[in-house]
Parts: C-alpha cells; structure tokens; sequence
C-alpha cells in the first residue's frame, strides 16, 4: 500500500495555525493574568470607593451632631435665651433627634428635652448613658446601637452621642443626645459592592455595631468573620472569596467595613471573559486558517500545477508542450528553469532515439550480412561436390535453386517478405541439401493456407533448417526427417522446425541463443532470433526443446503482419535510416 504524503499545503495552513495558536495561548494567558489583576484592583477600589463613601456620609453626619453639641454648649454655658426651648425646639425640627438628655460628673439625669414624647417617671436601666471610667472634655463618645429606653410607649432604636460640657457655674455636664440608628443605617444600607456585596460597621475590636443583615447574625444562621480581618487600619484585604476594605471614621473609633464577593466582581467576569475569549479565538483561528489555506494554495496551487506538467511529461516526454507557470516570482524561476530541462531532456531523447534506431538499422544489416556469405559458402560447398561427382544435371538444378534463393533474399531490398515466399524459399533450401546428402533425409511441411498472406523476415527457415541438418541429422546412421509446421495462434504465428535428429542437452540449447558473432558454429539461429526481436520486439523470437537421442524443436513466434503493416514497417525504418 503507498503510503499518502503530506501536502505543502497542508504544511503550511497547520503550521501558521499552530504558530498563530501558540501566540494567541501565550498573548490570552499574559492578557489574561493582566486582567484578572485589574479586575482585582478594580474590585478592590470599587470596594474602597464604597466604604469610603458610606464612611465619609456617616462622619458627615457625626460632624452635624459635633456642631449640635457645640451648639448647646453655647446656650448652657451662656445667657444667649431659653435654653430649654432652643433643646425643645431642636428635637421638635430634627426628626432624627429623638431625645437630649443633660447629666452631672456622678451619671445622674439632671434634665431631658424629649419633644412630643414624654419621659418615664421610673425606669429601670439608662442604655443612653454611655459609662466610662473617664471622659475626655470636648470629646464626642458613641455607644452601640440600643432601644431607647427612657421614654413612655416609645422604644426606637437609637445611638448615644456624648459629650463632657462645662456648666454655667462651672460644674461638670454632660450631654447626651439620642440620634434615630436608622440615619447611620441608611448610610451603610444604601451602599451597594456589586449584587451581593454589602457594608457593615464594627468597633476597634471587631464587634458589630450595626449590620444589615443583623437578624441572621443574631439567628445564627449568619457568620461575619472579623476575627481574620485587621481592624487596626484602613485598607483592603482578600480572603479566599472576598474582598473586605476597612475605614476608620473621622471622629470616633467606629470602622466601615465593606464586603465583596470575589465570584460576582472578579470570576463572573472571568467566566465571561473566557466566553469572549473562546469565541474571539474560534473566530481568529478560523480567519487564520481560511488566510493560511489562501495562502498556502497561492503558493501549492502553481507547484501543482508544476507537478502535473511533470506527470505529464513523464507519460509523454516526447510529444510533451510545457505550458509556463505563473505564480510568485520564485514559482516563475523554477517554471523556466523547468521549461529549460524539459526542452533539453526533449532534445537528447531525440538524439538518443535516432541514435538507437540507427544502431538497430546497422545491427540489423550486419546480422543480414552474416547470413548470406554463410549460406552462400555452404551450397557452392554442395554444388561444387556434385560437379565432382560429375553430377551435372542435379548441379544445375541446384544452381537453379540457388538462383531461385537469392531472388527471394534479395526481394527488391526488402526485410519482410510473405510466408509464402519464405516457404518456397526453405523448400529450394532443402532441395539442394538433398542433392548434397542423397536423399539421407526426408522433409515435410504443414502450412496452414491462412498464414501464407502474412509477413516475416526473410531467411528465417533456412538458417533452424541448416542447423537441423548439420547438427541433428548428419550424425544420424538412421534415415533423417525434417517437418516444418506453420500455424495461427490467436495474433501471432507459430513456426515449428522438428528433427529426429541427435538432439542436444539443455546447457547447449541455451548456449545457442547466446553465441556471439565470432562463434564458429550456431550463428545462424542467434541471427534469426536477434532479428525478430529487433523488428517486433523482445516478446517474439525463437525457443528451443531438445533431448539427446530423441531430436530437437525451434519454435519461432512472430506477429501477424499483414501488407499494410509490412510496409509501414520498411518505411519507418528507411525514415530512421535517412534520418
């Protein structure tokens, strides 16, 4: 089985497609990385950027509670008016005051200024009440988120703002104002990190003050971990999923912490990033190979065509019209250069052909001339044994026969003559053999009538009879017999020469065959079968069967050459010859 080689072009639409693939990994991978880290940094400033906002809204609004602390410092350290009804009025206009309560160095409520709302005669517990060991003056303290529970039938939820004051004869106040926790939540609630990301605020020591999701947190159906993050500064932080960003407020020691989810800010892109890309690739690597393939056949198509000029010229080398190529400036080079060797390939088959045809035309003529001075020496040899026998009569008609002979060898020149012809020829042979060996041996022919028409080489059955008789039957004690067989087999015609002579062994039925101009003996049958093959081919020509004792068989085999071909074969040959 052949094995299929690969195409150039194929070659070469898988190599830039490899090439280009390899260089689109490579770039993908780098852009990739690249892109994943921005969208990280972008993550974590869009994350910072919310905390930030949400931490700057609620020191904002812290900052408003300072100025309404210094506020009513003003009117309780001061005679600038009612200072009850300034409280009064600031918790009636502010909806998200819900109380002002004014307490000594000892925690003792000294006065309150609750709006609409009126305060209980008998509570059980301050939450308002922020108690530390010790209070910085002009600093502004918070608590953590409480229900208010000062209050009759009226319980929101609220953070302590306080503050230590001096009072008007120079005693220790201070103030605490209860401010609605629901305006602090807003800030943090209104703050979105993406679909799922969320901010929450929790103390120096990662306590939750305030967070959105507060009841699942105190369900236990919620975890917040703070204990992995560091509270201590502002910044950023990732987890394995998240992404937490970390700023302190202004003016107290409450911290914003803002969360984010690393698979809807950073994977989801990623996933439909790599979407983008695997469709991008797809597109490009199909582009590619569409280009590579439109390329490579500008280059294939013309060294195909190239290779089909040489099949051509391979089938037909001599009949062959190059056709040049055109293509890229290199494809056109190796067309001319192609063009070039065939015409002188064409040039010196030509040379080589007429040089053959000569060749055989001589050889041809010599193997000719070998027969006629053999045969010629062979019967004066005869004629001039009967002279001395004084046997004129059978001399003249051996004279006759030999005239007779050479009439028909010479045939006007011609190479072929018809079967008839050289049957008549082999009979005025073997007439004058018997005069020569006095009726030693007999001879008959069987020719089919059909086969006479046909053409062959002249002196074809004279040289197989000649050698029948000096090499078979002139040895023999016994009478000889000589039956030469003419017969159609399918396209060709049989000549069978059979003799009951001595017959020889296989080595030198062989030898025969393959005996050389200078041999002594046997050139006559080389002779015949080195003509028959240069006429008709090496198909054709003689075999020979033989065993000692018992005689021997040439078997001559030639085309049937009817008149036509006969002489559209002597033509040919007499164009070569003058060629």
């Amino acid at each position: 089985m052949k094995k299929r080689k690969i195409s150039l072009s194929f070659i070469i639409t898988i190599l830039v497609v490899g090439l280009v693939t390899l260089f689109l990994l490579w770039s993908t991978f780098y852009f990739f990385s690249l892109y994943v880290e921005s969208m990280k940094q972008a993550a974590q400033t869009s994350s910072e950027q919310a905390v930030t906002q949400a931490s700057n809204a609620i020191s904002n609004y812290i900052g408003d509670m300072q100025e309404i602390m210094s506020l009513i410092e003003q009117r309780l350290t001061g005679n600038e008016g009612n200072t009850d009804q300034t409280l009064e009025t600031l918790c009636d206009v502010r909806s998200d005051l819900v109380a002002i309560y004014i307490y000594d160095e000892q925690g003792r409520l000294v006065d309150s200024h609750t709006g609409e709302h009126t305060l209980k005669e008998h509570y059980l517990k301050d939450l308002s009440y922020i108690p530390l060991d010790s209070y910085e003056q002009g600093v502004l303290y918070l608590s953590d988120p409480h229900v208010e529970s000062l209050l009759h039938n009226y319980y929101p939820w609220v953070v302590s703002v306080l503050q230590e004051i001096p009072g008007a004869d120079g005693e220790k106040l201070r103030v605490v104002i209860d401010i609605r926790f629901s305006k602090i939540s807003d800030y943090v609630d209104n703050v979105g990190i993406g679909q799922h990301g969320y901010c929450f605020i929790a103390d120096s020591k990662g306590e939750i003050i305030y967070h959105p999701q507060q009841q699942l947190l105190y369900s236990g159906l919620k975890t917040e971990a703070t204990d992995g993050l560091d509270l201590s500064h502002n910044g950023s932080f990732e987890t394995k999923e998240l992404i937490c960003s970390v700023r302190t407020l202004d003016n107290c020691d409450w911290k914003v912490v803002g969360v984010s989810y690393f698979s809807e800010l950073v994977t989801a892109k990623e996933m439909e990033l790599v979407g983008n890309i695997c469709v991008m690739l797809a597109i490009i690597l199909f582009a590619t190979m569409v280009i590579s393939f439109l390329v490579s056949r500008l280059v294939t198509n013309p060294a195909q065509r190239l290779i089909r000029a040489m099949e051509e010229f391979e089938r037909d080398a001599a009949g062959y019209v190059y056709q040049p190529v055109e293509g890229t400036s290199e494809i056109e080079a190796l067309s001319q250069s192609y063009e070039h060797m065939v015409r002188k390939i064409q040039k010196l088959m030509n040379q080589v052909r007429q040089e053959e045809i000569s060749l055989r035309k001589t050889e041809l003529k010599a193997l000719q001339a070998q027969i006629n001075p053999h045969f010629l020496y062979n019967t004066l040899d005869a004629i001039g044994w009967l002279c001395e026998e004084e046997r004129c009569q059978d001399a003249v008609e051996m004279v006759n026969a030999l005239a007779k002979l050479f009439r028909i060898s010479i045939s006007k020149g011609h190479e072929l003559i018809t079967i008839e012809k050289e049957v008549e020829h082999a009979r005025s042979y073997l007439k004058i053999q018997n005069f020569r060996y006095k009726n030693q041996f007999s001879y008959e022919f069987l020719v089919e009538e059909d086969c006479l028409q046909y053409y062959c080489n002249k002196i074809t059955l004279q040289p197989i009879i000649e050698n029948a008789i000096y090499h078979g039957l002139d040895r023999m004690v016994d009478e000889g017999h000589i039956l030469i067989r003419i017969y159609s087999e399918n396209d060709d015609v049989i000549f069978r020469v059979e003799d009951n002579g001595v017959g020889m062994s296989e080595e030198q039925c062989r030898s025969i065959l393959h005996k050389e101009p200078g041999d002594n003996s046997g050139i006559g049958i080389k002779n015949v079968n080195d003509r028959i093959k240069i006429y008709f081919g090496k198909e054709y020509g003689l075999t020979i069967e033989s065993e000692l004792d018992e005689g021997t068989t040439v078997i001559i085999r030639m085309p049937k050459v009817e008149e036509k071909a006969a002489a559209g074969w002597e033509t040919s040959y007499e164009k070569s010859t003058i060629n």
